[in-house]
């Protein structure tokens, strides 16, 4: 399509989308030199990565709702902890039984074997073997996470050095290990953990990690690498642990702003773009909603590849083949969420009084055929009626997201479907799911449902509606080994670059992927710098 010209300002670059992706890339391109411009469609910055204060004296984190995946060297470069950012570490978790028992996790080595060793003596002395083999497939995968994926057909010499640097890697880990790794890549967590565990409660717990954000059961190959996904993040130098950020997840999206800002980089909220204006096969600038037309030489898109390229660019100005390529990528609609204010503090008996596991996630399927059987309900276009539930009061330690006395709590929940088998989304189906995440908790805390001031119900039509998530999908696309490194989001187009010269993709479309990492908006920022030869 052509694009007028105008007399609007010219910028280097233009993000579309200010998700923390979009605003690591910008940081990134701003510090370098360019003069850049981001976009945002909503009023607000952080995409999914925000805190909103929706009931009186309250704060949600209501969509993503806890840190652990974003880089630390991402965090040190963009100096987030002098723009306001602090990360709490939550003190472990626990999954609470049928029978009234519960399986607490531990950050002391010691205890957690101690609290396995009640369910099963095995199973502890079986830990260390997991937790190992878990951390080597990290350390495998880790240094991978910064750096742009080689594309296997290419002779250029870029490429066959990051082929010979994973060759390198893979070959080092020796040939049992190298077996492992292949069969743990397309293996299911719960084939995966029934090697190592007996213990039902054991095995649950860990399970739930492959399943969040994911349109997978436990027992579908690829999620034993889902489970590993969650598992690469660090605090303080601590691998796999999580925490909270101080003043709910938009405290990532407003330093990530702050530090973007304070280098001279501009910010439209309330500014979506409706089309990315190309001339001879080049990106020039954006058709904003208004019609105002911006330019620049550059342009990068946060938004998923469907809402980049099937919805927000005319098929004529792309190959064929790629488009079909990109209908096909999967992005399917798994998670709800609901937001939760609470007059005091919920009972859990199953939970000694006193436990630190209670100020982490909470868990209440105590088994994998539970879990399986909530996926079956999400495969008939139901949401679940015993569902997977990851629940959080972050209020305990961060005093900020609630008034004294009264508690936020978070509730992230599998399955919940985009679309039902019975018709549309409607006020009262909404109700309906919210009912059976509400009803799954107060089967495990008698006092719960009296303590509830107000509650924000996200399906993943909602998520979509409001985040610009296509279906609602928290990963924008499967975490499948069919999706992964040089075949995300399209096999020959998983450099960051789009067939239109000029575009750049910058969202967790692109590897590795999603989570708020803030790897692929660094590593699409650098391939823009290659490209203008402001880096080597």
């Amino acid at each position: 399509m052509s694009a007028a010209s105008g007399n609007s300002k010219r910028y280097d670059v233009i993000v579309v989308g200010a998700g923390h992706n979009g605003l690591v890339a910008a940081c990134y391109m701003q510090r370098s030199g360019l003069n850049v411009l981001v976009l945002e469609r909503n009023d607000y910055i952080g995409g999914a990565a925000v805190s909103r204060s929706l009931y009186p004296e309250f704060t949600y984190s209501n969509c993503s709702y806890v840190c652990s995946l974003l880089r630390p060297e991402i965090m040190r470069q963009l100096e987030l902890p002098k723009f306001g950012l602090q990360v709490i570490p939550y003190e472990g978790g626990c999954t609470m039984m049928h029978d009234g028992n519960h399986f607490a996790l531990y950050d002391n080595h010691d205890a957690l074997r101690r609290e396995i060793s009640r369910h099963s003596k095995r199973d502890a002395e079986a830990y260390d073997r997991y937790a190992r083999d878990v951390m080597r497939q990290c350390k495998f995968i880790k240094p991978l996470l910064l750096r742009e994926p080689p594309d296997p057909t290419s002779f250029k010499i870029r490429d066959i050095q990051e082929l010979l640097y994973i060759g390198k890697r893979f070959h080092n880990m020796g040939e049992k290990r190298m077996y492992d790794t292949i069969r743990f890549w397309t293996m299911s967590a719960a084939d995966f953990l029934d090697e190592y565990f007996e213990s039902e409660i054991v095995k649950a717990h860990y399970a739930g990690s492959s399943i969040i954000g994911t349109a997978l059961g436990p027992r579908s190959p690829g999620t034993a690498y889902v489970l590993l996904h969650h598992y690469m993040g660090d605090i303080d130098d601590t691998v796999g642990a999580w925490g909270f950020a101080r003043g709910g997840m938009g405290a990532v999206s407003k330093a990530l702003g702050a530090s973007f800002e304070a280098s001279g980089g501009t910010i439209r909220a309330g500014a979506g773009v409706s089309k990315f204006l190309v001339r001879n096969e080049r990106a020039v600038g954006v058709a904003l909603s208004d019609g105002e037309e911006l330019y620049a030489n550059t342009i990068m898109s946060n938004m998923d590849v469907k809402r980049t390229f099937l919805e927000s660019m005319d098929a004529s100005d792309l190959p064929s083949e790629f488009v079909e390529q990109v209908r096909k990528f999967k992005i399917r609609g798994s998670s709800g969420k609901l937001n939760i204010a609470l007059d005091g503090l919920p009972e859990f008996p199953a939970i000694p009084k006193g436990a630190p596991c209670i100020r982490g996630d909470m868990h209440v399927t105590d088994t994998i055929d539970m879990m399986e059987r909530a996926y079956d309900d999400w495969k008939a276009g139901r949401w679940s009626q015993a569902p997977y539930i990851d629940m959080l009061m972050p209020s305990q330690i961060d005093p900020t997201m609630a008034p004294n006395g009264k508690h936020y709590m978070s509730v992230f929940t599998q399955y919940c479907p985009y679309e039902l088998a019975d018709g549309p989304w409607t006020p009262e189906k909404k109700q309906g799911f919210a009912n059976s995440v509400i009803e799954t908790i107060a089967r495990q805390s008698p006092n719960f449902k009296s303590l509830i001031l107000h509650a924000e119900v996200r399906t993943p039509f909602d998520i979509e509606r409001e985040v610009g998530l296509t279906e609602g999908n928290i990963f924008q696309g499967e975490l499948t080994m069919d999706q992964l490194l040089f075949n995300r989001p399209v096999p020959g187009y998983a450099q960051y670059r789009a067939p239109v010269r000029g575009l750049y993709m910058c969202g967790s479309s692109t590897h590795p992927g999603g989570g708020v990492m803030g790897a692929p908006g660094h590593n699409a920022a650098q391939a823009v710098l290659r490209d203008l030869k402001k880096v080597a």
